[in-house]
This record gives structure tokens, C-alpha cells and sequence, in this order.
């Protein structure tokens, strides 16, 4: 069944809206019309291509970041809004994979959804008290995964946060943290 133009431009939207991180290809299997006719209407609708889209999230991001020093993040913020929700995307390289294979050791996808959970707590002096990641599927040579992290309960200085990792829409690790506020050093 066809879509009037403006009907697929509006889902369109309404799409990009929901998961920036969708690639044209993506985009078009989705609303079933072909890539250039998805190039077209972002142009029309001035939507960026999927890289333009990650920069912009990203320099969002890290203004928001008060933390961790910008260094200190594993994998590229996408977005944070302190206290409530966060997005980062980890691309494995081969220097993140097992020796002998294209696994990537998992201490880096723990340190993808650690940092991106201490980031989510603003202010100075953030520490992790509690983490418990369960990886649920293996993250491969050049995959991307992206972590979504919300803050599911705040109790004073302490917050509870959940991290989840996907490539492609597959859970990848689940982590639960509990990070909090240190008023002063010592």
C-alpha cells in the first residue's frame, strides 16, 4: 500500500525522531521505498544524514557533561540530560577484541555503560558503588554498540541508573548501577 509523500514524510520524521542512529538503508527498509527516494525527503524536510545527525547529538552531549572530563568517556556521548537519561555509542576496533578472534572483551563495553552512568549523575566527585552487568550476546569487530541509560531512582546523593547495550536492536549487556555524589575529597 502506498503512502501519500506527505504521510511518508511525516513517519519519516516521526522515525528519526524515535532513533536518530537509522542509516538511509535502514530507513528505507522501514517505510519500504528506496534509498534515494528517503535521500530526498530528508532533503526536502532539511534532516541531516545519519553522521550530521550523531556530530550534532554529540556536541548537545558534552556541554552537559560535568562529571567526568570529556577524555573519560568510553565511546562517543550522544546525549545526556543529567539526572535522566543518557546515550553513548561504543564502535569496537580491533584493539578491543580478543587476540585470537573478533570478540570484544568485555571490559570494554563495561566501561561503555560505567561511564556513561557516572555521567548521568551531575556535578563533581562521582563514584560507582554498585554495578552489576549481565552480557546477554557477543559484540563483534566493527559493530556499534549503543547504550541507553536512564536514572530509575534518586535518593539524596545516591543515583540508580540502568544501562542497556544494543547492535542493531539486539541487547547486547544489561548493567544496573548505583553511582552517587561524594561532597568533598578524602
Amino acid at each position: 500500500m502506498n503512502k501519500s509523500p506527505e504521510a511518508r514524510r511525516k513517519k519519516l520524521l516521526e522515525i528519526i525522531e524515535k532513533n536518530p542512529f537509522l542509516t538511509d538503508e535502514q530507513l528505507a527498509a522501514t517505510l519500504g521505498v528506496s534509498v534515494q527516494t528517503i535521500r530526498l525527503d530528508r532533503m526536502i524536510l532539511a534532516i541531516p544524514e545519519q553522521r550530521e545527525r550523531i556530530e550534532m547529538m554529540a556536541q548537545r552531549a558534552y556541554q552537559n557533561l560535568t562529571s567526568l572530563a570529556k577524555e573519560d568517556i568510553i565511546g562517543r556521548l550522544l546525549l545526556l540530560e543529567p539526572g535522566e537519561k543518557a546515550a553513548s555509542m561504543l564502535e569496537i576496533t580491533p584493539e578491543m577484541c580478543f587476540k585470537d578472534g573478533n570478540i570484544a572483551r568485555g571490559h570494554f563495553l563495561f566501561a561503555q555503560a560505567n561511564s556513561l552512568a557516572v555521567a548521568l549523575c551531575p556535578g563533581k566527585n562521582v563514584l560507582t558503588g554498585i554495578a552489576r552487568v549481565s552480557f546477554k550476546k557477543p559484540a563483534y569487530l566493527g559493530q556499534k554498540v549503543i547504550a541507553t541509560a536512564v536514572v530509575r531512582v534518586k535518593k539524596q546523593n545516591k543515583y540508580y541508573i540502568k544501562v542497556v547495550g544494543n547492535v542493531e536492536n539486539e541487547i547486547v549487556y544489561v548493567g544496573r548501577f548505583v553511582v552517587f555524589k561524594i561532597s568533598r575529597e578524602g
